[in-house]
């Protein structure tokens, strides 16, 4: 039973910084794909940024120079640092794991989502 935790969000002024959690299990695959997604009201899911077992990253535009993506695999723990927070940044943000990486920021290519957290940007 694969579970995903997300924590970290929270309300922040513009420009501010956030990390982001994703705590996992239930899963003993060595090779996967974990993923960043957020969605703010009224809009579709997008990715932000993936992270694959060997460590290959993968970044939208928009957050390319402001997030940086990370593992500790000891800690089963994907990290999304959050620079220069934009109010555009606003969404919840969910974490996504699969175990190919065919399509690392898009949605669809995954089966398994955390709960969310919120993040504020304001």
């Amino acid at each position: 039973h694969v579970q995903l935790v997300e924590s970290g969000g929270g309300s922040v002024q513009a420009g501010g910084s956030l990390r982001l959690s994703c705590a996992a299990s239930g899963y003993t695959y060595r090779q996967y794909c974990m993923g960043w997604f957020r969605q703010a009201p009224g809009k579709e899911r997008e990715g932000v940024a993936a992270i694959e077992s060997d460590g290959k990253v993968h970044y939208v535009d928009s957050v390319k120079g402001r997030f940086t993506i990370s593992q500790d695999h000891a800690k089963h723990t994907r990290y999304l640092q959050m620079d220069s927070l934009r109010p555009e940044d606003t969404a919840m943000y969910y974490c996504a794991v699969e175990w190919h990486c065919t399509a690392p920021t898009t949605a669809r290519a995954y089966n398994y989502w955390g709960q969310g957290t919120q993040v504020t940007v304001s």
